[in-house]
């Protein structure tokens, strides 16, 4: 016995179908999207660290960073320039500068409203970045 199926369900079946390429879609849509906003603000994250502890240990080089001499200024020194250069970036970022020795360490934090992917309660991805400058002696 042979089974009859008329036009009308063998539409359906194809709207069904389409639904599923087309949600399918969305979603890799979201991952490239969302992603890529991701990657590019590791990549933010990492250069703003970067050229914040560089500043810092600059600043903290005329102060004798490192050595027992004007340590505590110099370390000061030090933070103040790396919270300014992130300031200068821009807002949105969270940071945290740390002086230790001849060291200036520095992580950073930056926050990205996601497109696609608040449709699935995805509202914000978090991109860190971290670096360390050192003050090397003349």
């Amino acid at each position: 016995m042979a089974v009859v199926r008329t036009d009308r369900e063998r539409g359906q079946a194809v709207s069904v179908m389409v639904l599923g390429f087309v949600a399918a879609l969305i979603m890799v849509a979201g991952l490239v999207v969302d992603g890529g906003q991701k990657a590019a603000a590791m990549n933010r994250a990492e250069t703003l660290a970067a050229g914040a502890a560089r500043a810092a240990a600059n600043a903290g080089a005329g102060g004798t960073l490192g050595s027992a001499t004007d340590q505590t200024l110099a370390g000061e020194r030090a933070r103040t320039a790396a919270k300014d250069y992130l300031a200068a970036a821009g807002g949105g970022i969270s940071s945290s500068v740390r002086v230790n020795g001849d060291q200036v360490v520095v992580r950073t934090e930056i926050r990205v409203h996601t497109i696609f992917l608040s449709l699935i309660r995805i509202n914000t991805l978090r991109a860190t970045g971290a670096a360390t400058a050192r003050v090397v002696p003349n």
